[in-house]
């Protein structure tokens, strides 16, 4: 099986951006990669524009992590994926026998032409099966592509992390909130932390509470020892600073 830290994910279609229809790509692949002990590393929301979508494919191919790509795999025309996705891996398109083979099987007489664009995939790529009804996606390169149905894409998702990657290691988090504190003065002993711990991912969220007062939220993730010392050094240096501190998460 593979390893990986994460997979980046890619949403492709014209509706979600001019709110037609609401995303629900991202949370799904957000819990299903947290289940995995796997990150989101990346999302991103892209129109239906060949050009667009080929200059962010062959970015995303060039990445060292897997992603997602999910809609435009139709046979439509305002979809483009499965042609953008061939020139970003440098490759023509073609009919893929398995893929043909399954359309036939699933539609029998009214496997048309037409409905069998939708397996005319980039020369070299491996299938992707989709439970829902049966017509697959493909991969090539490092890239997952998907149909832009959240019924379709979760499924099958699920399926490329648990079947081909391994389940990361497990992931822990220490998150402590400071009323009344103000970003700007905790920036040394920040800088120090990170410094000190480079292990663990640390992240600063400032807020004003509904009195209009301020708040810092502090938060490290990370491997459970590499938190569990990063936590003592933050109690360590806020307690030496005489900041107040409330434990949010364990």
């Amino acid at each position: 099986m593979k390893k990986a830290r994460g997979f980046g994910l890619i949403i492709i279609g014209n509706e979600v951006l001019e709110a037609r229809r609401q995303d629900a790509h991202f949370a799904a692949f957000q819990r299903m990669l947290i289940n995995h002990n796997m990150k989101l590393l990346y999302s991103m929301i892209l129109p239906d524009e060949p050009v667009l979508l080929e200059e962010q494919l062959v970015w995303a191919m060039r990445q060292p992590d897997p992603f997602f790509c999910c809609g435009g795999i139709g046979s439509t025309p305002d979809d483009y994926t499965r042609q953008c996705a061939a020139k970003a891996a440098g490759v023509g398109l073609e009919l893929h026998p398995e893929g043909v083979r399954i359309l036939k099987e699933r539609f029998g007489d009214k496997a048309t032409p037409e409905r069998l664009r939708m397996v005319e995939f980039p020369v070299g790529c491996e299938l992707v099966p989709n439970p829902y009804n049966r017509i697959p996606g493909f991969s090539i390169r490092n890239g997952y592509f998907l149909p832009g149905f959240p019924e379709m894409a979760t499924p099958m998702s699920r399926w490329v992390v648990e079947t081909l990657y391994e389940k990361g290691s497990e992931q822990a988090r220490w998150t402590v909130s400071l009323p009344g504190a103000r970003e700007a003065d905790l920036v040394p002993m920040m800088e120090r932390f990170v410094a000190k711990h480079p292990t663990v991912s640390f992240c600063s969220l400032p807020m004003f509470t509904t009195a209009g007062t301020t708040v810092v939220e502090l938060s490290i993730g990370g491997l459970p020892d590499d938190v569990r010392a990063g936590s003592e050094t933050l109690r360590r240096e806020l307690e030496t600073a005489g900041v107040r501190f409330d434990l949010v998460q364990v």
